[in-house]
């Protein structure tokens, strides 16, 4: 069966009891494409996941992977698809070469048989092949768990949350498979609560409580972005930020790394008025400054507008 989307989710609900996860979501994923599920732990995200990997059923909607349905066909769905869970799921008494196998033998396959795909990724883990999985460290985890989902030459490629709790240079380093994989014509849709990790996909979907806020290249999401946006930051931040919260013009602060980024509700650069205030209540080493916005601002700024 062939489909012009590699993914089709359509108006997809799921509860749990009275806790309703998923609350319309709909949304398509061409074929290649690098698709990013971006949102907080409790978002929806991890639903969403098993349910295209046939785990779940879906409480109402109609959800298909390369023209399969989810429900009818997932027989068909599992024999193509890649899954890899947000926590470390293969065999921790096996060791690296021995979940490999294992994994290639499940789906009929061999390592020799599509070693060309995973070849950049399994050999940052050869020199440790014996050792147990249980033993490996979290970056070491995830590439051999991503060389399991992988060695059966699968279509679709489902990643929940690959990079939470592993080094910035493991993150950095699995980005940068991704984009091999991308060139294999792989479509990918990928989990992740960090939002700088959202720049690097094709499309995100900006998801929180079961909702999805919007769907876009990344770089059209910032530029929706509706307010100036300043940096401002001072000796006392917290007492910064109690002031500026106070602010009868504010309309959101946040705290990003040394720096608040504030919005005001007043249109114009303010950037003078913004620094006297903050002056007048007897702050020194001041700085205010405007800046571009993030995917992360944008999301706090769609969380604003749904709340009011």
């Amino acid at each position: 069966m062939t489909s012009e989307f590699s993914i089709s989710v359509d108006h997809l609900f799921k509860s749990y009891g009275n806790v309703q996860a998923v609350r319309n979501v709909s949304f398509e994923i061409p074929k290649g494409e690098v698709f990013g599920l971006i949102g907080p732990d409790g978002a929806g995200k991890t639903t969403i996941f098993r349910i295209l990997a046939t785990l779940l059923i879906p409480g109402k909607g109609k959800v298909s992977v390369e023209g399969f349905d989810v429900v009818k066909d997932y027989k068909k769905i599992r024999k193509i698809l890649g899954y890899m869970a947000g926590r470390f799921s293969l065999y921790q008494d096996l060791s690296v070469q021995e979940n490999l196998e294992f994994y290639a033998t499940i789906f009929g396959t061999t390592v020799k048989e599509n070693y060309y795909l995973i070849k950049d990724i399994y050999q940052q883990i050869e020199p440790f092949k014996k050792r147990l999985a249980g033993k490996l460290s979290g970056g070491m985890k995830q590439k051999l768990a991503l060389c399991c989902a992988l060695i059966h030459k699968p279509l679709a490629l489902i990643l929940d949350e690959p990079t939470t709790g592993v080094d910035a240079v493991s993150r950095m380093e699995f980005w940068e498979i991704l984009s091999k994989l991308k060139q294999e014509g792989i479509t990918i849709i990928v989990s992740t609560p960090y939002m700088d990790e959202a720049g690097i996909c094709d499309r995100v979907a900006l998801i929180q409580s079961g909702n999805i806020m919007a769907i876009d290249q990344p770089a059209n999401i910032t530029k929706s972005f509706s307010r100036i946006l300043y940096a401002v930051r001072s000796d006392d931040m917290y007492k910064l930020i109690m002031d500026l919260e106070g602010y009868q013009y504010s309309n959101s602060v946040h705290l990003f790394g040394h720096y608040l980024h504030y919005t005001d509700k007043r249109s114009g650069n303010i950037s003078q008025d913004l620094s006297d205030f903050v002056n007048l209540k007897g702050h020194s080493e001041i700085e205010v400054k405007t800046i571009p916005a993030v995917i992360e601002d944008c999301f706090m700024e769609y969380m604003i507008n749904q709340e009011s």
